[in-house]
């Protein structure tokens, strides 16, 4: 075959990076489960850091870390196709309403696991 190109082309699921608060883990990994379970590529929060762990016990550290973790969970937004917000009770904070607003700069498609009112994603 030298000489010819392979025309063959594989089309990759589609990537979807989960964002909520790390107090619903339990949550966060249920959808992880079922977003994987429908045939999709699945970037999610690997910290939870509202569990005890020596990594981020010493608070200087924990500072430094969150804020690594913040500005990766922003490249993995990039990487994604869409965005699934994880939002128990219809639960938004501050730090998912930045990754809402960064998702939407991005013109990322945005789904919900809980229904949300239309202006309760861009408020407190």
């Amino acid at each position: 075959m030298h000489g010819q190109t392979d025309t063959t082309t594989t089309t990759r699921p589609p990537i979807v990076a989960l964002c909520g608060s790390t107090r619903y883990w339990d949550a966060l990994a249920e959808a992880n489960l079922y977003e994987t379970a429908a045939g999709r590529i699945v970037l999610a929060p690997g910290c939870n850091m509202k569990q005890p762990h020596p990594l981020w016990e010493d608070p200087a550290r924990a500072e430094r870390l969150k804020q690594q973790l913040d500005e990766l969970h922003r490249r993995k937004i990039d990487l994604a196709d869409e965005v699934l917000i994880v939002n128990p009770g219809g639960y938004i904070g501050d730090s998912t309403r930045s990754e809402i607003d960064y998702a939407r700069s991005l013109g990322k498609r945005i789904r919900y696991t809980h229904p949300v009112h239309a202006d309760e994603d861009t408020r407190g």
